[in-house]
């Protein structure tokens, strides 16, 4: 087995050198949520439910293109990849059906990730259960199994569907996660996590439905880990890890009144049905149920409709065929009536609600339940058992442990689950841009202390001013990791999904090449995570195949740092002496070097822009092009951060405005000559020629280096023991710009001219 790439000292990663490795991550990809053969985004309906039948081979891209991917990935700085993959890519056409295709796809993909120098790890990735459900993760035949009929839940509102939805473009915004306040998910999580305590009679080939689903789950997932550690120099070399669950959800368990919507339920849009409403119409019958939706100020009661299922219920009918999977249902699980009911907690014949609190208690100790105890005892049993599969398979790999977004994380600090080499994987989005999206440079909310009860009303947490703003988001991602370590212990923290919607103000940016929202909403969650004394992120996401019109082709989301309408950073940037005096001297070196020419002009722009550019074909109207160049807000999160730092870091951070970085480092021994202090430092914010640095001490030298096949600038810094501090400044552009801000106007009139802006 490969030596480990990565280990754990308490709340910091080390390398093999005992530097302290801070990562700069990127989720690959969000269409891995679907499937490529055939090609169904969520808008499309075509052989939607014939979910027996597609392959996810292809999928984050092919084998070919990985290559211009992952290039520019690296080039771009980053050094982790989340893997994303689903339970369906693995067991889609049935129970123990396993798509050995696909798993040999995904393991050449992995190779090439190594030969790009990226640490991976694997995310076993859903959203609101299922693509059936709303979302993605699980294959349809689980839906089926947990008696659920899927092709009924846009009548019913079991669940909101992109791909059934009437109008698909007009997906309202954001809509899919209400799904899990919504009958189909409630049901598939409650008996996920507790089917054995809240739904005993659910039993199919001999075992309870919980134990059904998580042993095909965490099964599938093994046979994929399993192949993994068959082809061999990948878990360690490449894989340093697998995360346990992406959003986990409760479902029903903790529900204190059915007839009630919880008050920690913060995300009401669209139709926002009670448990005991929901119940009711995924069994035919009409309700009058209340409509939200997201304002200036937050949610807000915006009226009521009526949902009239006219008869037609959300579970499979007693004439389905229950053969098809080859399982066994048990008798006493009768298919036709509502599960629930099937468990006394109501009567169909009267519509009566007998049990508003069956979801209340703990069943085997009569103890209230809440989020915090769910997480604590059924979240936790499913995670020991997940993590005693992947430990059985690879004994030394890290596990990224995910609670359920937001909330209190499992008591298991100085507990025997209090495991060193685990990562606590957290995740944060400012609701107010992701709900509305648009970057409100005025006020903001600390929605974190608002759960936390840290103010006595939610006035208090608002926030004025983009200061404010900033640094309400650098407090709430310090105190989420804080409460890791409170909770679990000393272990690092990864923000493993962090990012922002680009069609913001109604695809303003798309329209005019201006990216000065998104630039300032990417920079302040960069700024945030820099602050945060984080371990890293990893931010969502890269779509190898966004396109304006449908963002990342899934439920209307668009969070893709990479476009194929918009042309991402060239692979050069401009030489610019004038603006800024290059430092050519450190000691022991005479010169930093760069091992290309650095050099644009309106004669090559175009051909340095197509290098690294993939264009769509909805794009081809030269009259339709925005007046300015715009890089998808790329000089937000193409920045400058620490590779490896010896000794540990104190603290850093790029301040945008004014192109300079900052590095404060603890060293206990000076550095050795194969082991400095790296940053990556990207091109287009400290070009040849333009770019200074301050140290406290030692020596330097900026190179751009080939490793493998990875290309990408650094700078390398040996100093000394003891506190240490390097300032690095670089060129100020405009937004959009490859040129520094004096010289751009005449630049870009040139471009124009020459007809070789790319978009």
């Amino acid at each position: 087995m490969a030596p480990l790439q990565l280990r754990i000292e308490g709340r910091i990663f080390r390398d093999s050198h005992n530097r302290e490795v801070t990562i700069h991550g990127i989720n690959a990809a969000a269409d891995a949520k679907f499937p490529a053969n055939p090609d169904q985004p969520s808008h499309i309906l075509d052989d939607f439910f014939d979910g027996d039948n597609v392959s996810f081979v292809g999928r984050p891209f092919s084998v070919d293109d990985a290559h211009t991917h992952f290039s520019r990935l690296r080039r771009w700085g980053y050094n982790m990849i989340r893997y994303v993959f689903t339970w369906e890519a693995i067991e889609a056409a049935g129970p123990k059906k396993y798509d050995e295709e696909w798993i040999q796809h995904t393991i050449s993909i992995l190779r090439l990730a190594r030969n790009y120098g990226f640490y991976v790890f694997m995310d076993p990735h859903q959203d609101v259960w299922s693509r059936f459900t709303g979302g993605s993760g699980a294959p349809m035949w689980t839906v089926y199994a947990c008696g659920l009929n899927p092709r009924a839940f846009d009548i019913t509102e079991a669940a909101l569907v992109h791909n059934t939805y009437p109008e698909p473009e007009n997906f309202p915004k954001m809509i899919w996660a209400t799904n899990y306040q919504r009958l189909a998910c409630q049901t598939i999580f409650t008996l996920f996590f507790g089917g054995k305590d809240f739904a005993p009679k659910a039993i199919i080939d001999g075992k309870n439905i919980q134990d059904y689903l998580q042993d095909h789950y965490i099964g599938a997932l093994q046979h994929l880990a399993k192949r993994i550690y068959e082809t061999g120099g990948l878990e360690n070399d490449v894989i340093i890890g697998w995360e346990s669950m992406n959003e986990p959800n409760r479902g029903l368990i903790g529900w204190q009144d059915l007839t009630l919507v919880p008050r920690e339920q913060k995300l009401r849009k669209g139709t926002s049905p009670t448990a005991w409403q929901a119940i009711l119409t995924g069994s035919g019958r009409a309700c009058e149920i209340d409509t939200w939706d997201f304002g200036g100020m937050g949610p807000y009661k915006s009226g009521s409709t009526l949902i009239d299922p006219q008869g037609k219920s959300a579970w499979l009918p007693k004439d389905y065929d229950d053969t098809k999977y080859g399982w066994k249902r048990d008798p006493d699980w009768k298919l036709g009536d509502c599960l629930w009911a099937q468990h006394g907690i109501w009567e169909p014949s009267s519509d009566t609600l007998l049990k508003k609190g069956y979801f209340a208690k703990d069943p085997r100790s009569g103890k209230t339940i809440t989020y915090e105890y769910f997480t604590n005892n059924w979240f936790l049993d499913y995670y020991r058992k997940y993590k005693s599969m992947v430990r059985q398979v690879f004994p030394k790999t890290i596990m990224l442990f995910q609670p359920p977004v937001l909330e209190i994380p499992p008591s298991t600090k100085d507990t025997e689950d209090d495991d060193p080499n685990m990562v606590f994987a957290a995740h944060f989005y400012d609701g107010i841009t992701l709900l509305t999206k648009k970057w409100n440079r005025i006020w903001n909310i600390d929605v974190f202390g608002v759960l936390r009860g840290k103010y006595l009303t939610p006035a208090f947490a608002i926030k004025i001013g983009e200061t404010a703003i900033r640094n309400c988001f650098r407090d709430q991602l310090s105190a989420i990791r804080q409460e890791g370590v409170d909770y679990m212990g000393e272990h690092p923290c990864i923000f493993t999904e962090i990012g922002i919607p680009y069609d913001m103000d109604d695809k303003y940016a798309y329209k005019t090449g201006n990216y000065s929202s998104q630039i300032a909403a990417m920079d302040a969650n960069h700024f945030a995570i820099e602050g945060s004394k984080a371990n890293g992120y990893t931010l969502w996401t890269y779509v190898a195949s966004n396109v304006h019109n449908w963002g990342d082709q899934w439920n209307g989301e668009d969070l893709s740092i990479f476009s194929l309408d918009d042309p991402p950073l060239p692979v050069s940037f401009p030489n610019n002496e004038s603006t800024a005096s290059f430092i050519t001297e450190s000691p022991s070196y005479s010169r930093s070097q760069l091992s290309e020419t650095s050099s644009v002009s309106p004669s090559n722009l175009k051909q340095t822009l197509s290098s690294d550019n993939m264009v769509s074909s909805s794009n081809v109207d030269a009259g339709d092009k925005p007046d300015q160049v715009g890089f998808r807000a790329a000089e937000a999160y193409v920045r400058p951060t620490p590779i490896a730092t010896h000794g540990d870091v104190v603290s850093y951070g790029f301040d945008l405005r004014n192109c300079t970085f900052t590095l404060s480092l603890s060293a206990q021994s000076s550095t050795k000559e194969e082991a400095p202090t790296e940053v990556f430092l990207p091109e287009y914010h400290f070009p040849q020629g333009a770019t200074t640095v301050e140290v406290s001490g030692g020596k330097w030298k900026i190179s751009t280096d080939e490793e493998g096949e990875a290309v990408q600038q650094r700078l390398r810094w040996w100093h000394a023991e003891g506190s240490q501090s390097i300032t690095i400044k670089g060129v100020k552009r405009k937004q959009g710009s490859l040129l520094p801000a004096d010289e751009e106007e005449g630049y870009l009139e040139q471009c124009q001219q020459r007809t070789c802006t790319v978009m």
